[in-house]
């Protein structure tokens, strides 16, 4: 997080007024408690200023909490915007103060109810198109706040899902049968599949399905899909009708993003499908019995993807639903990359950020991340295989302790990397990836595995400190490293400058 003094302000405020609230304490009660003024402690929660060590140890005592969870940065789910607020490429970029809205205006907002945020950021794309600002910059982030305001969990869909398995008499033990979902698509709302027609439309080559509604919906699949990408396109068919969602992306590539609820309503049939082809309550027991291994083992944990046979990336990414809830690990990332066989370059093509590094990503980022991470490691050397015949079909899976060296943060990360069935003559990995806590250590039994490598990493190439010499790996100059130390060397030159010259 871009943490600056404005921003530090606006984070006091919002733990100060709540913690305030949790206390049942007016401004007037907390002022006789603190012999502060009413006037000072309304500015404090406006984000206008900052207090004293001494008057911040005054309102930790009058509330019950102690300095460090005062001043601290981190947020509760409550506030977990913040942190993606401010270090969002649109929030720092977009000039709120030009058209009268505060930054508290906007993080009251968006800290509030998310289909107000949705609205009110709609109206910023009508008054931002001289900004060059797209869509669905604004709508993912605010549908990012969304998730992480629940902590990626969603109860309610989970609930349905599991009510309509029983509603179905469908067993929910892995797999559940893709010909049971399309019989129902068919019998209940007249479904039509066709799996010729994308073929002969290459300008549609990144869409996996494309609806046509209508008496009978057809819905037109892409043909070299794997099947466990063709069942969940069914099972996410099914959230839409049972959750009754009616705007909604007739693509599965967002070409047109018309609203915040398009876009949450689409997340939420997605969630849905998730939660019907991998059951909440036997995912948890499968995951507890894997995190309870002594050792890491690459293998249980392919067997137990191909057992509920879907594919690695939404294995990975429903584990991001429930590892947080059930099991505590709340500190993660989820990211997906793609790179093109012929390309050197590995795009971020989705990123799920709960934790507290800061991972370079939105608009116009063209930065080459780390090489060190396992990510690129099994994309290179899955392409490595491909050329010289030696891919066996299977995904490659890895595993890797990462330590930051520029935020003294330790994380654990899985990774699978195979083809792309999107991209015609690309690799794609998914990685979830954890910080590394008393709780993480409590909770996976080999996270401490000496087979497993510790490697020392960094965000990008751009931004690394480390010398050439000893990252063999890096693929660009350290240009925004070096441009940040060049004005870090200015500045202090003028503050120097400065006093000095007051001085005499």
């Amino acid at each position: 997080m871009d943490v600056n003094g404005e921003n530090l302000r606006f984070i006091m405020g919002f733990k100060l007024k709540q913690y305030r609230l949790e206390n049942g304490l007016s401004l007037k009660e907390l002022g006789e408690k603190t012999d502060l003024s009413i006037s000072y402690l309304s500015e404090i929660e406006k984000g206008k200023k900052y207090p004293k060590p001494e008057k911040i140890l005054q309102l930790a005592q009058a509330l019950g909490v102690s300095f460090d969870e005062l001043v601290s940065l981190q947020v509760n789910k409550d506030l977990d915007p913040l942190p993606v607020i401010f270090s969002s490429p649109v929030i720092k970029e977009f000039p709120f103060r030009m058209f009268g809205v505060s930054p508290q205006d906007l993080l009251a907002l968006i800290t509030g109810d998310p289909a107000k945020a949705g609205a009110f950021i709609r109206t910023l794309l009508e008054i931002g198109q001289d900004y060059d600002m797209r869509v669905e910059h604004l709508l993912l982030a605010a549908l990012r706040s969304y998730q992480q305001m629940n902590q990626n969990y969603f109860g309610d869909i989970e609930d349905a899902a599991e009510g309509f398995l029983r509603e179905m008499r469908w067993s929910p033990e892995p797999p559940l049968d893709s010909a049971l979902i399309a019989n129902f698509l068919q019998e209940k709302f007249h479904y039509r599949f066709d799996e010729e027609t994308l073929s002969g439309y290459p300008e549609l080559e990144d869409a996996r399905s494309v609806l046509v509604e209508g008496a009978a919906p057809r819905l037109l699949i892409r043909k070299d899909l794997q099947p466990e990408q063709k069942k969940f396109i069914l099972a996410r068919e099914i959230g839409y009708r049972h959750l009754n969602l009616k705007e909604r992306s007739l693509s599965s590539a967002w070409m047109n993003v018309a609203s915040f609820d398009q876009i949450v309503n689409d997340f939420k049939a997605s969630y849905f499908a998730g939660a019907l082809l991998m059951n909440r309550e036997l995912l948890c027991r499968d995951l507890t019995q894997f995190l309870r291994r002594p050792r890491w083992d690459g293998a249980a944990l392919l067997e137990m993807i191909e057992r509920y046979q879907v594919s690695p990336e939404m294995f990975l990414y429903r584990a991001s639903e429930l590892l947080p809830q059930f099991f505590g690990l709340k500190d993660f990332m989820f990211f997906r990359f793609s790179n093109g066989r012929g390309s050197h370059f590995i795009e971020l093509a989705k990123l799920f950020n709960m934790s507290r590094i800061s991972i370079p990503n939105g608009i116009g980022a063209r930065e080459h991340y780390c090489r060190r991470w396992m990510a690129p490691k099994l994309l290179s050397a899955l392409k490595e295989q491909q050329q010289n015949g030696s891919y066996d079909g299977k995904p490659l899976i890895g595993v890797q302790r990462s330590r930051f060296i520029d935020h003294g943060v330790e994380t654990f990360g899985i990774t699978l990397a195979r083809p792309s069935s999107v991209e015609k003559h690309a690799n794609a990995s998914g990685t979830i990836s954890f910080v590394i806590n008393e709780h993480f250590k409590k909770t996976v039994a080999f996270w401490n595995d000496p087979e497993i490598p510790v490697v020392e990493v960094n965000e990008t190439c751009e931004r690394c400190s480390l010398p050439a010499a000893i990252c063999r790996e890096r693929a660009a100059p350290p240009g925004i490293y070096e441009k940040q130390q060049q004005a870090n060397r200015q500045e202090k030159v003028m503050r120097d400058l400065i006093e000095r010259m007051a001085g005499e």
